[in-house]
């Protein structure tokens, strides 16, 4: 069975002296259980798993029973307790704290690694108890180099129906595949991540806006807009929350434009991106090969790709993401580390209302590198194989 590079990591935070909490935090379908598994079966210490993802809440007593159980295996060796779904224990991280304590300074030789689908909810947890103890190990979205490897994913398909493994064996039934999607994998995450585990005053307001997101990604849209599309009574600071929750459920984000000001940026309209374009797949009424043949769809689609490619590719590293736009000229994105930029434009065939910005943009900003890609730039399949990091050296 093919292992993430992830695997390596969390292999050898295992075997180092120096013990933290392990936290496995990404978006749900990415893998964590399956990574969990494949350290089970990798390791010879005793584990005990076990899962919070049922349909009713536990509590923090399930916990503490959980616990008290992988200290029994820990008698008289090392052991390690992994516990999956973590953030649905209300109260997890004071629990988890105590019980960490309590090991550390008896001695304790047990390992701990907690999964968890909801990284805005864990790292509320993380930065109220937890402070000191813990490591998080981002587990993002598949990129393309990995699924052309686990399953011999070509470009056009990673593009079309996304990056989720468990689509893979569906997509010679295109409406299947996006039953798949929808059912299994946003309906859950809306409901069980986010309507379940967080106060939405809105919840029909936090769908549609979802929907929306999935329609205009990969473009600029305000947040007046925004309420005219959706015509409910909602404000802007309710919009901004929910793109807030479903970022943090891994589904779709909003890019702040780049201004060199905080406050500019919080503040701009945002460019709205899918985080997996299977998402996008499931609201078009397109087929595959239909998707293919029409440049101006065809083309958002590119685009929102390589946007959810960096979104992913610069979790967990001191990168940050935005667009740019100024009189009717724009960047697609721009990579900041510190204050250096990076311009990128990508060349997808599709018709613009905007015109190539990265000229008039480097004579406001000091650009380290300006990147194509597409057409007679990078070639997109190489692009999207390429650690983030690579062009700030």
């Amino acid at each position: 069975m093919y292992k993430r590079p992830i695997f390596q990591i969390i292999l050898k935070r295992l075997n180092e002296k120096r013990r933290f909490i392990q936290i496995l935090a990404g978006p749900r379908q990415t893998g964590k259980t399956t990574l969990a598994r494949q350290v089970m079966e990798s390791i010879s210490m005793p584990v005990h798993y076990s899962t919070a993802d049922e349909p009713t809440l536990k509590d923090t007593i399930w916990l503490e029973q959980q616990w008290e159980t992988a200290r029994f295996r820990a008698k008289d060796q090392n052991a390690l307790l992994i516990l999956d779904e973590i953030q649905k224990i209300r109260g997890w991280s004071e629990t988890v704290k105590r019980f960490w304590d309590e090991d550390t300074r008896n001695n304790r030789l047990l390992y701990v690694i907690l999964l968890g689908s909801s990284p805005l909810l864990i790292q509320q947890g993380l930065t109220e108890s937890l402070a000191g103890r813990f490591e998080i190990i981002p587990v993002t979205h598949w990129p393309f180099s990995e699924m052309r490897d686990a399953f011999g994913w070509k470009l056009d398909q990673y593009i079309f129906f996304g990056w989720y493994p468990g689509i893979v064996d569906l997509i010679t039934d295109e409406q299947r595949a996006k039953n798949y999607i929808k059912d299994s994998l946003i309906e859950t995450s809306v409901s069980r991540d986010i309507l379940l585990m967080t106060r939405v005053d809105k919840p029909a307001l936090l769908r549609r806006l979802f929907e929306l997101g999935c329609l205009y990604s990969g473009q600029v849209l305000s947040y007046q807009k925004m309420l005219g599309q959706l015509q409910d009574a909602g404000n802007t600071t309710t919009l901004a929350h929910y793109l807030d929750l479903l970022s943090g459920a891994g589904l779709i984000t909003s890019v702040p434009k780049y201004s060199g000001h905080r406050f500019r940026q919080r503040s701009s309209s945002p460019k709205l991106l899918v985080l997996n374009t299977a998402l996008m797949s499931v609201y078009s009424h397109l087929t595959f090969q239909q998707t293919l043949q029409n440049p101006e769809i065809w083309g958002r689609f590119v685009e929102s790709a390589v946007g959810a490619y960096l979104y992913n590719a610069i979790i967990g590293k001191n990168i940050e993401l935005f667009y740019w736009l100024e009189r009717n000229r724009e960047v697609d994105f721009v990579l900041t580390r510190g204050k250096e930029l990076i311009a990128i434009e990508v060349k997808s065939g599709r018709r613009r209302n905007n015109l190539p910005g990265i000229k008039l943009f480097s004579t406001r900003f000091p650009v380290k590198k300006k990147l194509l890609v597409g057409a007679d730039g990078i070639p997109l399949e190489e692009f999207l194989t390429i650690n983030p990091e690579e062009w700030f050296e």
